[in-house]
């Protein structure tokens, strides 16, 4: 049954990756193919994840979000300035070789420079070094508190420590070896981009003693392989699940759940009660959107109700939320979001499209073709954008296509780009200091490359902030800021579900899904 369904979808998975089921091995389709694999060069959840499995990093949080030693403990001087981290005993690469200070150093400094909350770090460093082969100090010219969340941050950028014969690669530049430290090995020899990738236990990783709790504590293996196949047909994942051919499936179809709740051997649940925050991101180099008013006609035009109807279509899965930093968090504010939850304004926004001179230039838009959950707000978006009067280049590619060509600078008609959309995870976006888009850097910011002083100087202000209520008025100003120049146009929540056969158990709960302390039973 499920070769013939391979053999009808567009991207093929080889029968061989789907039918080598058994006790040591756990077959799971995630919700995109992986193509990329430097966790630091792209935010792609699907890259991130890969990282999860053969990095590993040097603090965690755990699922009260508190900061726990992983890699290393930690020391913070009584004046904040310095933070002094202590590699622990028995940590190796996957080579055999032992993670060291120097390791970690080169990773930290690779990662500053893509990171938006690392940059902020970076800003006031004064000196990163290894001490000593276990001993990692890092020196700041003044405080900074943020710096152990936004280093044990779970997604985004994780700082992944990497050897620093390869972390001393260029940040602009994708790495080509993949050794980590993690508790699986990448098998590169089994690596097909897009449709299959593999993981081997790692014999030698040496788990932390504490229990795991999120990103925290021992990162125990139990099973000896575990391997991601792409099937972009929902269907066909949900009859794989249900035959027993595969055992997980990362983000399933919401109305295909009744199949899988039918199954007496199938465990639905939600990952995650924040849920994803999904989003529409401009090109701030190149016309249309270089210009404010334009982006401003863009996000009067954009309704969140039409797209998470389209989208989930069970309302109880998703929610208007027109907060950068989620709703449901400490830093929620909808200032500014009226017209994107009453459904848009498409008239105020074709007056606005006529007050900036619009010239009717095609706006290319990407649209993800292989992901259920991209798949929804390109072609909503598409039909609001043009009913407010912009004409819309609507270009249709996989979702690793456009994970690649969103990091192009060039202009949208030498293949470039003027606008896509993503999601991300609401605790990966709970404030200034690692929400990727609430950044105003230039070419340094992430993809779209605002630059905007006002929102760093903001920023700042968000850093000398010494107390929680303090920090919500500046991130209040902040919400209204972005808002105002449209760094990007927030699209409402969802929560996603995820499907797992009943003989997998001991599935870390955490909003990033991770294969160690799982099990798999007979």
């Amino acid at each position: 049954m499920i070769a013939a369904a391979l053999a009808a979808s567009t991207t093929l998975v080889p029968s061989g990756a789907v039918m080598a089921q058994d006790a040591e091995t756990i077959t799971a389709v995630m919700h995109s193919g992986l193509r990329v694999l430097d966790p630091i060069i792209t935010t792609a959840h699907i890259t991130r994840n890969h990282g999860y499995m053969i990095y590993d990093v040097l603090v965690a949080v755990d699922s009260n979000f508190e900061v726990k030693p992983q890699m290393a403990d930690f020391a913070v001087s009584d004046d904040g300035l310095i933070y002094t981290f202590t590699l622990r005993d028995g940590l190796k690469f996957h080579n055999g070789e032992p993670v060291t200070a120097a390791d970690a150093v080169a990773s930290l400094k690779r990662w500053g420079e893509r990171d938006s909350g690392g940059q902020l770090i970076f800003d006031v460093t004064a000196s990163l070094e290894a001490r000593d082969d276990k001993t990692i100090t890092w020196t700041l010219t003044k405080p900074f508190k943020p710096l152990l969340d936004i280093v044990g941050k779970q997604s985004a950028v994780p700082p992944f420590i990497m050897p620093a014969s390869v972390a001393e690669a260029p940040s602009s530049e994708a790495i080509t070896d993949h050794t980590g430290s993690g508790p699986f090995v990448f098998v590169e020899s089994e690596f097909e981009p897009g449709v299959s990738v593999t993981y081997q236990k790692f014999a030698d990783y040496l788990p932390r003693g504490e229990p795991a709790d999120w990103m925290s504590g021992g990162k125990v293996v139990n099973v000896d392989r575990v391997r991601w196949v792409t099937m972009p047909d929902a269907q066909t994942a949900i009859n794989a699940l249900v035959s027993g051919e595969i055992d997980y499936i990362e983000q399933a179809q919401i109305d295909l759940l009744p199949i899988l709740q039918a199954s007496p051997d199938i465990v639905v649940e939600v990952r995650d009660p924040l849920g994803y925050q999904t989003m529409g991101r401009m090109n701030f180099k190149h016309p249309p959107f270089d210009n404010e008013q334009i982006r401003q006609a863009a996000l009067m035009a954009m309704g969140q109700e039409a797209v998470l109807a389209t989208l989930i279509g069970n309302p109880k899965y998703y929610s208007l939320c027109g907060a950068i930093f989620g709703c449901g968090t400490p830093l929620a504010s909808e200032t500014g979001a009226d017209t994107l939850k009453s459904g848009g304004d498409p008239a105020g926004a074709k007056k606005l499209l006529e007050q900036a001179g619009y010239d009717g230039m095609p706006v290319v838009l990407m649209q993800p073709t292989d992901v259920t959950t991209l798949t929804a707000q390109p072609i909503v978006a598409a039909q609001q954008l043009r009913e407010a009067g912009f004409t819309v280049d609507m270009q249709a590619m996989d979702w690793q296509t456009l994970v690649t060509r969103r990091a192009s600078q060039a202009a949208p008609a030498d293949g470039g780009w003027n606008i896509f959309f993503t999601n991300w995870m609401v605790p990966e976006i709970t404030s200034p200091l690692i929400n990727p888009m609430v950044n105003g850097r230039g070419d340094d910011a992430w993809f779209g490359w605002p630059e905007d002083a006002d929102l760093e100087a903001l920023r700042d202000e968000f850093i000398a902030a010494d107390t929680p209520e303090a920090q919500a008025k500046v991130a209040e100003r902040i919400q209204a800021h972005v808002i105002k120049v449209v760094n990007y146009i927030p699209l409402g929540q969802y929560l996603t579900v995820q499907a797992r056969r009943a003989t997998i158990v001991d599935m870390i709960p955490s909003p990033v899904p991770v294969f160690w302390n799982i099990d798999k039973t007979e």
